[in-house]
Formats: C-alpha cells, sequence, structure tokens
C-alpha cells in the first residue's frame, strides 16, 4: 500500500517550518517571502537539495541587480554531478535512467550505471581530443539517449554543450553555431521522422564546410545516411570505453557560473541570440521549478518510482527540461519521431500508445498537441493504460479552456478523476517557468494556477505600473540565478540589453502578455513582440525574411504570428512582388519550399497574401507589431503613429484586410 501522496511544495514547506522557523498560512505568502528575500529563500534551496561544493561561497546574491547579478560567488557545481548523484539509489530500485522508443518501435533503455559509463568514456574522449574548459562543443542530433550522453560529457569537463534538431536547415543551423565557433561538432548521419528515413550526411559535410573552428567531427552513425561521412570519431567508438579510466572518471568541480550551454532565442532583427547559461543558475532554477512541477512525487520512500516524459525537439528548450528530470532521479522517457505519426496518414495517438507502453507517470507536451488530438477525436482509453499518469504538462502557447476540459473528460473516461494540469509559461532566455502549476491549488481551464516561487513576475501598464486583473506586460522585476550570464560575442552587453532591458530599465521585459488574476492565477495573451512562436518554438522574423526575400520575385516580405489566448497559432506572410508577377500557385509552392528548406516545416505560415507594401517606419524598420495588433482587433489609431511612418498611405490595405481575415 502507498503512503499518502505529498507533493513536493509541501515538503519544502514542511522543511521551512522544521529547519527555518518558517511557517507560511498560503501559497501566496511563500511566494511574495521568496522573491522579496532572496538570500533567504535560495540559499534555503542549496540547503533543501543538499548542494555540494568543495569550498565555500561567500555571499548568495552578491550584486543584486539586472543585469550582472552574481550568485554564490566561490561556490563550485556540476551538472553532470548533481545528475549521477542518483546511480547507486536508482538502480537499486530497478529504474533506469532513460527509456527511449523511436517510430520503428524499437525500445532501448540505459540503466544509470550504463549512463555514467558512456558519459565517462565519451568524456575521457573529447579531452584526448584536446577539448578544454570553455570550448564550445555543436551538437546536431535528434532526440536519443546518445544526445544525453554528449550533453552530460561536455558538462562533466566544463566544455559548453550547444544542440540543433536535425530538422532545421543547413543555413538556420550555420547561423546559429558560426557565431559560437565550436571546437567539436557531434552529428547525426540520418534520422527516421514521420514515417521517412531523412538522410543528413550531406548536411554534415556542409556543416563542416561552413564551420572552420571545428577541430574534430564526431558522427552517429544510423542506417537512414546514404554514404559514410569521413569523421575524426565514430559516436559509437567514443562511447565503447570501459576500463579503469571510465570507473574512475568524475564530473570536474567548476565556478557556480561556468557555461553549461548556449541556447538561441531568436528576435526581430539580426542572427538569432546564443544565450550562455551556468552551472549554478541552471541547477538552482531547476530546483525552484522542481517544486512546481511535483516531479518525483513522493508515493514511496524515495522518488524512483516516476516515469517523466515531455516531447520535444532537441532545437526546443523543452528538451533541456526533460533531461532535468535526471536531476530529480526520475526515468525520463524520450520518444524519437514524430508526435503524429506519417504526413499523409496523422495519427494523434502514436504519444499515447507510447504513455501506455512505458507506464508514464508525468506526460508533457505542447499546448497545440493536446488541441490537435482533441480535433482528431482522439479516443484516449482505447490507447491503453494510461492509468499510471498522475500529470499532464502544457506548455509553448496558451492551451484553450476547451481542450483543457476535454483532457480531463477523457482522464475521468479512465477512471482519473483529478488529473492534474501543470500548465506552465516560461523561456528559452532564462530556462525556466515564470508561470506554473502547484498540485494543490486549483484549477481554472484556461489559466496558469500561480507564479512561480523566486520569479518576481508582474504584468505592468504602458505607464510601468503593476496592474491586477488587467493585460500588461510580462517583467521580472528582481534577478533569477538562470538569467543569461551573456550573449556570446555581444560587446559591451549591448544586445543583451535591448533585448531584455530596453523598455524598463533594471527590469526584464519579457516580450509576452500577461494577466494576474485576484486570486494569484495567471493567463498568457500570446507575444507581445513580433517573435514567431510556433508551438513553443520561436523564430526571428529576420530568419524567414532571408529565406523569402532571397527569390527573386520577393520585394518586400512581412510576418505576423496571430497567436492568442488559447487559440491556434495563424502565421500571415505577406509579400510584395516585383512588377509582373502574382503570387499563383506555383510561387506559392516557392516560397513555402524556401521557408521550409531554410528553416523548418514548423515555420510554414498559414496564408500568404499578396501585398502593394510593406508598412515600414521612417527608419525602415517594418511595422510587424502594429498590424498584428491590428489584426488582433485594435483600432489603427491606436496602434501605429503615421507621422513616424514612411508610408502611411498603405495602411488602409491592411485596415480593410483585418476587418475581412476573421481574427479579431
Amino acid at each position: 500500500m502507498k503512503p499518502p501522496y505529498v507533493p513536493q511544495i509541501r515538503l519544502y514547506q514542511d522543511w521551512l517550518r522544521e529547519h527555518r522557523g518558517l511557517s507560511f498560512p498560503d501559497f501566496e505568502s511563500l511566494r511574495r517571502w521568496s522573491v522579496t528575500d532572496l538570500d533567504a529563500f535560495w540559499r534555503s534551496l542549496w540547503d533543501y537539495e543538499q548542494m555540494d561544493s568543495p569550498t565555500p561561497f561567500t555571499a548568495v546574491l552578491a550584486d543584486d541587480r539586472m543585469p550582472g547579478a552574481r550568485w554564490f560567488p566561490g561556490a563550485q557545481v556540476n551538472y553532470a554531478q548533481r545528475v549521477f548523484r542518483h546511480v547507486e539509489a536508482a538502480h537499486a530500485a530497478g529504474m533506469p535512467a532513460i527509456v527511449c522508443e523511436n517510430e520503428r518501435g524499437q525500445v532501448r533503455e540505459f540503466s544509470w550505471p550504463e549512463l555514467k559509463r558512456q558519459v565517462a568514456s565519451l568524456a575521457l574522449a573529447l579531452q584526448d581530443a584536446g577539448v578544454q574548459r570553455g570550448d564550445r562543443v555543436a551538437a546536431y542530433l535528434p532526440n536519443v539517449p546518445e544526445t544525453v550522453v554528449a550533453f552530460l560529457a561536455c558538462a562533466s569537463v566544463g566544455a559548453i554543450w550547444s544542440v540543433c534538431a536535425p530538422d532545421m536547415g543547413t543555413r538556420a543551423v550555420v547561423d546559429r553555431f558560426r557565431q559560437i565557433e565550436p571546437r567539436v561538432l557531434i552529428a547525426a548521419d540520418g534520422v527516421h521522422y514521420a514515417g521517412k528515413p531523412l538522410d543528413r550526411a550531406g548536411t554534415i559535410e556542409s556543416l563542416r564546410a561552413e564551420l572552420p573552428s571545428v577541430r574534430t567531427l564526431v558522427v552517429l552513425e544510423t542506417p537512414f545516411a546514404a554514404h559514410r561521412v569521413a569523421a575524426d570519431l565514430r559516436f559509437a567508438d567514443a562511447t565503447a570505453r570501459n576500463d579503469l579510466r571510465t570507473a574512475g572518471f568524475e564530473p570536474e568541480w567548476l565556478p557556480f557560473d561556468h557555461p553549461l550551454w548556449i541556447v538561441y532565442s531568436s528576435g526581430t532583427t539580426g542572427l538569432p541570440k546564443p544565450i550562455v547559461h551556468g552551472h549554478g543558475g541552471i541547477l538552482l532554477m531547476a530546483a525552484a521549478g522542481g517544486k512546481h512541477y511535483d516531479l518525483g512525487a513522493s508515493y514511496s520512500a524515495n522518488n524512483f518510482g516516476e516515469r517523466f516524459h515531455w516531447y520535444s525537439s532537441t532545437g526546443w528548450v523543452m528538451w533541456n527540461c526533460q533531461i532535468g528530470g535526471l536531476l530529480d532521479g526520475v526515468t525520463i522517457c524520450l520518444y524519437d519521431g514524430s508526435p503524429s505519426g506519417p504526413k499523409e496518414a496523422p495519427d494523434w495517438t502514436v504519444l499515447w500508445r507510447f504513455a501506455a507502453r512505458h507506464r508514464l507517470t508525468y506526460f508533457g507536451a505542447g499546448a497545440a498537441f493536446y488541441a490537435n488530438c482533441m480535433k482528431a477525436g482522439v479516443d484516449l482509453p482505447a490507447c491503453g493504460d494510461l492509468t499510471g499518469i498522475r500529470a499532464l504538462g502544457a506548455t509553448g502557447s496558451p492551451l484553450a479552456e476547451e481542450v483543457q476540459r476535454w483532457g480531463s473528460a477523457q482522464f475521468e473516461r479512465l477512471g482519473t478523476q483529478d488529473i492534474w494540469w501543470s500548465n506552465i509559461s516560461g523561456g528559452t532566455d532564462f530556462c525556466g517557468a515564470f508561470i506554473a502549476g502547484h498540485r494543490e491549488l486549483p484549477q481554472v481551464p484556461g489559466r496558469m494556477q500561480c507564479r512561480q516561487i523566486g520569479s518576481a513576475v508582474e504584468a505592468w501598464n504602458e505607464a510601468g505600473e503593476p496592474v491586477v486583473d488587467e493585460v500588461g506586460e510580462l517583467v521580472c522585476t528582481r534577478p533569477l540565478p538562470s538569467m543569461p550570464l551573456r550573449l556570446w560575442g555581444d560587446t559591451g552587453n549591448a544586445r543583451y540589453l535591448s533585448s531584455y532591458f530596453d523598455v524598463y530599465p533594471g527590469v526584464w521585459r519579457h516580450g509576452d502578455w500577461l494577466k494576474i488574476l485576484p486570486d494569484g492565477s495567471c493567463v498568457i495573451f500570446g507575444r507581445s513582440d513580433a517573435t514567431i512562436n510556433r508551438h513553443g518554438l520561436r523564430m526571428g522574423t529576420s530568419e524567414i525574411y532571408a529565406a523569402v526575400e532571397a527569390l527573386p520575385e520577393v520585394l518586400d516580405s512581412m510576418v505576423i504570428d496571430l497567436e492568442y489566448l488559447g487559440r491556434d497559432s495563424r502565421m500571415i506572410l505577406f509579400v510584395v512582388l516585383r512588377p509582373g508577377h502574382t503570387l499563383d500557385a506555383a510561387l506559392t509552392a516557392r516560397i513555402r519550399d524556401a521557408i521550409k528548406t531554410a528553416l523548418s516545416p514548423r515555420f510554414l505560415p498559414d496564408e500568404l497574401i499578396q501585398a502593394p507594401e510593406i508598412p515600414r517606419t521612417l527608419s525602415g524598420k517594418k511595422q510587424e507589431v502594429p498590424i498584428k495588433k491590428l489584426f488582433l482587433g485594435q483600432p489603427i489609431e491606436r496602434v501605429v503613429n503615421r507621422d513616424a511612418m514612411a508610408n502611411p498611405q498603405c495602411l488602409g490595405w491592411y485596415v480593410d484586410q483585418a476587418a475581412h481575415s476573421g481574427c479579431a
């Protein structure tokens, strides 16, 4: 018989009462304390999580400012070391570290000792190849255990990890990796996705040619490549070592703020932003977020019965979240493939059947996935035994009320009366959640339950004042340990400042519309800037323009994403064509192919419209945000200053288009 269920956040509050003498009457009191007494809160997490350091830290928050906050100076940590502290106990409990299944039905399990051995083997191989602390290792890999091994190996030796998914076009990958000048490239020569084998051998060769900094190429060989790439090292060989060196290998102690990985978040102009996060900041943010995820819930005396899955490609920050489950000693369950099967015959039961086969307890996906399941009429009881699932995670875009109600009703049919929706909203930028779930707070479909502890999140109006029960800009008024250390190659922090602190100096502006309800629950109303957010994956509009405007027929273009309050993302691409050309079926297909090839099929527009002009400011900037607001129903007089425009005469055409779009 299982012991009584105790949520992680309650266990933490019990610890605060016993060890700190702190008692909070409700969650809001705990949250307010966590964002006002930063030293006490983050020190409590350090102690509660039993963080180790061979050297003492001199302060919790040495510099309380944004940007430039300094956390735990003097402390030493390592992400991989935190993972491997679970090896003996989790293995003794009979729980694997990783379960992975691919589209062809092949299942692999990695035990905790085997994961550690392979990580040690690859880490030593990287060191033998000359990799040192601070060197960048770029990966072009799918959602497979080898990618986890590669990441942990890099973390172990202080190399800086960066990954792109193999569904991204060559140019998009180069635009990211070239900025960070990687010393090593680890790449898969093929993938199997949406029912088809995809050869990536040629892409690897193109990447190496475009990345002159690469000294060592490690290739993960698959059955899907037409030819073998001339590699410096085969992944299989690099992870095959099993000797005294691997047995005695331990991750290196690193300074708290030593870089862990570089992730990418696209703005509206320029190349994708290469965001650097540190080991310590990510570990502490994972500790705070873990209380809200309720991962590793105490059904038993330990936490080793959890099977955690969050569907993601390696190019989405939720892959980092999925791997973070290892920090809690739980089994992470990876699905290598499309969540909807072949494009010719979509099947939205794929992940649910995967969940049933592997007895998942925690199932996460993008909000769009659940919406597609509802529209497809998925019958969950017909997918197998899903009664082990106790939590459903959703992020990437707002989860519509009707979709959440549909999912809850499906689980009621399974006999689960209290399925918990852990709806979250955060960002790649700080690799965490601002808005999160809470296992013991009321659930209201269409809302997220609360702001995360440690995150001083507010909604601000145009005057920079906090508001409740009104839509405002999502801001964070106090530092977080996982805020970027810097943007790679950003001289003088200029791009960092302009990206997050241009509107409110010293206050993080995230780029989302937020409403905080009087009961503390929250609603995200989509992006307040022009970044395209397709089911959780962000792409800068400039990257789409580069692909589209390379076509000789296209003079100019503008894209807007009308994701809003739980609606499906609807992306409209306006194109201005050279005289004599019209947007016929052939040109439409060429534009779509250009985006698909250069970027990803995820960023194909839902609608293409031929426009007479693209509205621009006097300085030449495209008016993406005003036109987006117009299409979302705001009057033109409130969204644009005609006097600041180079071509205000074109606005009438857009007003007519918005009126007939059915978007508002």
